[in-house]
């Protein structure tokens, strides 16, 4: 009887210990008798004796400008502290900087990074159901809308009832953009705030809640932003796997070329694996200007095996030139030219198109 009149002692003290409210794991505990502590006076040294040595390795520093006195005791705050998460590819964050501000770098030239930033946060209100107030893309601002959130509050240990309590938050976004336009802060203010529990209603915060505020939703943009750029990725890796209808046409120079029914960023890359399963070896290229460099080193299984005549070969073997560019939104060339830039010649450009496209139009090559 005793034994089991422990065990239940002890699982009581156990319950107890966890029912510690979420204010009191909030704060500070132990002891505060520091809080009692006086400042003692500087020794007085009478006149004609030494002044004995003393040490400021213990000194505790002066308060800081804007320092909050009233930090002490339960006062304190013990949470771990808000940290802006730089999720995105090519983000960082500046060390010591106290406002809520993530960096963007451009790494896709698809759209300006600014158009993509912008984007993507009216994207995240959209999906969370919040409104603008206010857009100005001129001025590189915006403004929410209320976001209203509910929470329960807990109430003491034996309460069988929590309390709810309302939130609505206003915040303010600005969007820093350096001249050459590849690199841009994003940067969010608590603008409004305001609580009701109750009768009672909270219409100001302090500086550490406020911080939280606006790393809390920033956060929240930035695993919006990142989770948006891993599905576009999926899916243009879908395209690129997808077979794509080519046609023979002319490039903006008027030179005889293959037109691709895709946009860049999915003819570029497909067309990499479509040169791998030609034969075709890449020594080098420049995304941005669309230039490949290749060298084609024949073979028994190449795909110009059906090309070849007995008597004058249509692709000899050596070092080539291709050209991809934009032909539209959803058209792109791709140029053949020798290893001097020079384009083929229509009649054989139009000679190897039927072996290029079939290879083009295949669907779930190898990345």
């Amino acid at each position: 009887m005793k034994r089991t009149l422990a065990i239940a002692g002890s699982v009581a003290m156990v319950a107890l210990a966890g029912c510690a409210s979420k204010a009191d794991r909030k704060a500070a505990s132990g002891s505060f008798e520091y809080l009692k502590t006086q400042q003692q006076q500087e020794l007085k040294v009478p006149e004609g004796l030494d002044t004995p040595e003393t040490s400021r390795e213990f000194a505790l520093p002066e308060l800081g400008k804007g320092a909050n006195p009233n930090l002490v005791g339960k006062q304190l705050p013990v949470r771990s502290p808000s940290l802006v998460l730089p999720l995105v590819t090519g983000s960082h964050v500046e060390e010591g900087k106290s406002s809520a501000t993530i960096w963007f770098d451009q790494v896709d030239d698809s759209q300006p990074l600014s158009q993509a930033i912008w984007n993507s946060l009216l994207s995240f209100l959209d999906e969370k159901g919040i409104g603008v107030d206010s857009f100005s893309p001129e001025n590189k601002v915006l403004i929410t809308d209320w976001m209203i959130i509910t929470q329960e509050i807990e109430g003491p240990w034996y309460s069988v009832i929590d309390d709810e309590s309302e939130i609505g938050r206003r915040f303010e976004f600005k969007l820093d953009v350096k001249p050459h336009g590849r690199s841009a802060a994003l940067t969010v203010d608590l603008k409004d705030y305001m609580q009701t529990l109750g009768n009672d209603v909270i219409a100001e915060v302090d500086e550490l809640q406020e911080r939280r505020e606006e790393v809390d939703v920033l956060n929240q943009v930035i695993g919006h932003y990142e989770y948006q750029i891993q599905l576009e990725k999926t899916r243009r890796i879908a395209q690129i796997r997808q077979g794509l209808s080519t046609e023979l046409g002319f490039n903006a120079d008027g030179d005889a070329a293959y037109i691709v029914g895709a946009q860049y960023d999915v003819a570029w890359p497909r067309t990499l694996l479509v040169l791998r399963k030609l034969g075709f070896d890449v020594k080098d290229l420049d995304k941005s200007n669309g230039l490949l460099f290749v060298s084609y080193n024949g073979g028994e299984d190449s795909w110009w095996g059906g090309l070849f005549s007995s008597d004058k070969e249509l692709l000899k073997k050596g070092d080539y030139r291709l050209k991809v560019a934009r032909a539209g939104a959803e058209r792109t060339s791709i140029t053949f030219m020798n290893n001097e830039s020079k384009p083929f010649e229509a009649n054989q450009v139009s000679d190897l198109y039927s072996s290029f496209a079939e290879v083009m139009s295949e669907d779930n090559l190898d990345i």
